[in-house]
């Protein structure tokens, strides 16, 4: 049955801030009511193409400091929106209390509403409730921060020059990526709590005296080794956060210049989950949109004619080429979260023996909501695959598992989308979402701040692959600048613990 025009929400493909804001509110109503989404006070602002590629080089923030890259990468994604080579996102959106999403003002209306459910509702509800943002992030605070960058960092550049400012900025960009926290680490203790230890520890002591001790000889190794071992534990050695040692430890730095790193290390701490969630949050937002467009629409508020725009838009974002199309440049996350969800939604819903057998949980649980959710909530995409992709699933997107060994001519197919492969094929597409296992592991081993002040950087090397040199040689420059002393980096097998390599900046040509 065609809609009533007299109920329609909008008509036409023309818009104004009236016409949004009852949208908005429309979609609200029933993303809480029908889908029980929880989120943030939304606001909407209309930026245009210049601002959106503005937004792209700034990593997406409405408030930053100023540095070269930017304006390089700004320069780069507006050459190639210039000359086609790419498009431009309908919208952006920042995870911060109220959430601000950003709508290009040459969207037509459908398209609007669509990116707005998307992001003002499916986005914004998963900032709220991934436990990854809850834990890592403060979108309270987030706003008021970059507004206290920008401005330090100015401030620092009036007083110290722009180019001492560039420079510690280049070098705490170089390590950003070794610049963030991956594990929740231990509370602070209480001064109290502090002399409760102390005193435990001497009251154990005093216990386990023996006087037979003071007759061994003194080792001068156990001796050395055990200051090593204080050493460490004093600094609370090894430490996976480069950024965060050099902050606090660094002889070098002088107090503006460890604020600085600690802005960038901040800034890449709050990004780090959304790197975590990628398919989880798109998944997440499309589900919301292509499901909310749709009840809508069941409700006589939209109209054929903008449900087939909205879908025609969705259908563009959720595409995947296969794996053989010139077009292929990795799985689209868009396509497999969306498949996910609406997997989940089956296996609840409509299971199959096979769903019985694997989901024994929730299959023909019926509640797809709550299951939804609470995936929301406590999941990353790592977690999530290994968690909910279904043989069903598998078969569809056809997944197979290459073997690549450097030694042999040509690839082997190890695994395909059959009984034997499910669980390989699964566990492979996981680990591939696993941010700490894809990204090389360095840790700060080792220094003697009352010695030489070498500083001893430890790489552990997976499946023999090294880092690549003139990266590896670039990286000790930078984090030698900030330390101000002799930096080494030992890279270890993984599994044996033997050395592979070892690289110092002295072996390093200026």
């Amino acid at each position: 049955m065609p809609a009533s025009k007299a109920r329609l929400l909008f008509s036409g493909s023309d818009w104004d801030f009236r016409k949004l804001s009852q949208v908005y509110e429309a979609i609200e109503e029933v993303a809480v009511e029908e889908l029980q989404l929880d989120v943030y006070p939304t606001q909407l602002e209309i930026i245009s193409s210049e601002q959106m590629l503005d937004a792209y080089a700034s990593v997406g923030m409405p408030l930053m400091y100023r540095h070269w890259s930017f304006g390089k990468h700004f320069l780069y994604q507006e050459l190639l929106y210039r000359k086609g080579g790419r498009g431009l996102a309908y919208e952006l959106v920042i995870n911060s209390n109220p959430c601000i999403v950003y709508l290009m003002e040459e969207n037509t209306m459908a398209l609007q509403a669509l990116v707005t459910a998307h992001a003002a509702l499916g986005h914004n509800h998963f900032f709220k409730n991934n436990h990854l943002f809850r834990q890592w992030t403060d979108a309270a605070m987030i706003l008021s921060y970059l507004d206290f960058a920008k401005d330090y960092i100015a401030r620092c550049e009036e007083r110290h020059g722009l180019a001492a400012v560039e420079e510690i900025l280049d070098a705490a960009h170089a390590l950003k990526e070794q610049g963030v926290f991956r594990y929740q680490r231990p509370p602070k203790l209480s001064s109290e709590q502090q002399r409760k230890e102390v005193r435990e520890r001497l009251e154990y002591e005093e216990r386990s005296y023996n006087d037979l001790w003071r007759t061994l000889p003194n080792s001068r190794e156990s001796s050395e080794d055990q200051n090593q071992a204080e050493r460490k534990k004093k600094l609370n050695l090894p430490e996976e956060n480069l950024l965060y040692f050099l902050e606090k430890n660094s002889p070098a730095l002088e107090p503006w210049q460890r604020e600085i790193i600690r802005i960038v290390r901040v800034i890449a701490q709050y990004f780090y989950p959304q790197r975590q969630t990628q398919v989880m949050n798109e998944g997440c937002a499309t589900f919301v949109h292509y499901t909310l467009m749709n009840m809508l629409f069941d409700r006589g508020r939209i109209s054929e004619g903008a449900l087939l725009e909205m879908l025609s838009n969705h259908s563009n974002v959720v595409f995947q080429p296969g794996f053989d199309d010139p077009r292929f440049s990795g799985i689209n996350p868009y396509a497999l979260g969306l498949d996910l969800m609406q997997d989940i939604k089956r296996i609840v819903t409509e299971p199959t023996q096979e769903d019985r057998d694997w989901f024994p949980d929730i299959a023909g649980s019926g509640d797809w909501r709550r299951v939804l959710l609470d995936a929301w909530a406590d999941h990353r995409d790592e977690s999530f695959i290994r968690q909910f992709l279904s043989p069903a699933l598998i078969r569809k997107w056809r997944f197979f598992l290459l073997a690549d060994c450097a030694d042999e001519p040509n690839y082997k197919v190890a695994s395909i989308h059959n009984e034997r492969g499910y669980e390989k094929i699964r566990s492979a597409l996981a680990h591939s979402y696993e941010v700490g296992a894809n990204r090389p592991d360095i840790q700060v081993v080792d220094v003697d701040l009352l010695g030489d002040r070498h500083l001893r950087l430890q790489h552990k090397v997976k499946n023999g692959v090294l880092l690549e040199d003139k990266s590896r040689d670039d990286t000790l420059r930078h984090v030698k600048r900030l330390w101000g002393y002799e930096v080494s980096l030992a890279s270890v097998d993984a599994g044996t613990g033997a050395t592979i390599a070892d690289r110092a900046t002295s072996q390093i040509a200026s």
